[in-house]
């Protein structure tokens, strides 16, 4: 299977890093318990409880295969330039005609979090900010017909 690189930053990585030796260590123990418990109450075809285990098994195995492969395929963004716009980036962008400004980080798809000003690179928006610069306008295509941006300031 081809992995496709992931591009992360140190706290992301530290941060999967550390969620992957919990899901390893502590999780994993916690549902065999579970399923211990589980099975030791009978007739595992009617029993809610190892059906459930299993499910949360699964989901966690799920969770820590995720985790290896994003892990495995990393790069780490160690810095940026203020020129250009890439990953780390941080921008402040204006709608044409109007005097709100929006901030954004630039980041991977893993961290993306709009609430928290974290804009994915692959989005829409975040893929045709990359490579602009301080001051320039642009046309975003997006559902609601074109959107002329202005990027105000670059960091």
């Amino acid at each position: 299977m081809n992995q496709e690189n992931t591009y992360l930053t140190k706290e992301k990585f530290s941060a999967l890093s550390s969620e992957l030796e919990n899901l390893k260590t502590v999780r994993r123990k916690e549902i065999a318990q579970d399923l211990e418990y589980a099975k030791s109450l009978g007739d595992l075809s009617e029993n809610a409880e190892y059906q459930e285990a299993r499910e949360a098994q699964s989901n966690i195995e799920d969770r820590i295969n995720k985790i290896e492969s994003i892990l495995k395929n990393a790069l780490i963004v160690s810095g940026h330039t203020v020129d250009v716009v890439t990953i780390g980036s941080k921008i402040v962008l204006r709608k044409e005609n109007t005097k709100e400004d929006s901030e954004y980080t630039i980041v991977s798809s893993e961290e993306a979090d709009l609430s928290s000003g974290k804009l994915s690179y692959t989005s829409p928006l975040g893929a045709e900010l990359m490579g602009k610069k301080k001051g320039q306008t642009f046309d975003f295509k997006s559902p609601k017909g074109i959107i002329p941006y202005t990027i105000v300031d670059t960091a």
